[in-house]
């Protein structure tokens, strides 16, 4: 039993060439299938659109949020209420593209628990890429566990795997660190990241910020130690600063700056 998982937002554009691209897909897997989809407060016609499909089709079912929590929400959603023994996620925007899965699918049955998509090219902007190009080599070179540089949530996992996910107590989620976190058996495999087919993408500057110090702050405790030895010596520095003052007043020397035996 295979499982898709796929977080929607404002996607209405999108969705009729997304379930045609997995109907084909689905055919070349040769196992029962069900392709979760997860509405995340979706204000156009997705859901809608979702649920016609849904009432043809008994292979799809349908997660609405009552309002936008956020894409890693959604996924982490979608995993809890998946029951295959295989669990695939992907963006519904079809840049990860659903025909690379019968790779990982084969993957996970040569006994990797975790198979993860490395984009190895990414059709964006020079500063989006290179921001996205900063982001991973500053979260692997913080980050208390190997992340895996380059990889994103398009993945595989089996059902032991899942199980942890979804037993982990985390309400912000960085689900590709937890997925690393878990220790399993992980192997990375390249793809190149296509061009979004239609409508705009929904990780806006902000989003994608919120993203990065949810990886970096939960993932790592280098910032805390930062934040923590800077405030010693600062401290410190303060302490001998203050101690020369003393020093100068009672020895009846110049003090610099306000001195009250002449106020």
């Amino acid at each position: 039993m295979i499982s898709l998982v796929i977080p929607l937002f404002n996607e209405e554009e999108i969705i009729d060439r997304l379930y045609q691209r997995l109907l084909f897909c689905a055919r070349t897997w040769n196992e029962e299938y069900e392709i979760i989809f997860v509405n995340d407060g979706s204000t156009d016609s997705t859901f809608q659109q979702v649920c016609r499909i849904a009432e043809k089709d008994p292979h799809i079912k349908l997660i609405s949020f009552t309002r936008n929590f956020g894409h890693q929400a959604a996924v982490s959603a979608g995993i809890r209420y998946a029951s295959g023994d295989l669990v695939a996620v992907m963006d519904a925007d079809l840049q990860d593209p659903p025909e690379d899965l019968v790779r990982f699918f084969q993957k996970c049955r040569e006994g990797y628990d975790v198979v993860y998509a490395i984009r190895v090219k990414r059709k964006e902007t020079i500063i989006k890429k290179g921001c996205y190009w900063l982001f991973y080599r500053m979260l692997s070179f913080l980050a208390d566990i190997e992340i895996p540089i380059d990889a994103g949530d398009f993945c595989v996992m089996n059902r032991k795997v899942c199980n942890v996910l979804n037993a982990l107590p985390e309400a912000n989620r960085f689900v590709r660190g937890l997925r690393s976190w878990t220790g399993y058996r992980q192997i990375g495999l390249a793809y190149e990241r296509n061009e979004r087919v239609a409508g705009k993408s929904k990780y806006g500057f902000m989003k994608l910020i919120n993203l990065a110090l949810d990886g970096f702050i939960n993932f790592s405790n280098k910032p805390l130690r930062i934040i923590m030895f800077t405030g010693i010596l600062i401290g410190c520095f303060s302490f001998i600063l203050g101690f020369l003052v003393f020093i100068q007043y009672t020895t009846d020397t110049t003090v610099w700056g306000y001195n009250p035996r002449q106020a």
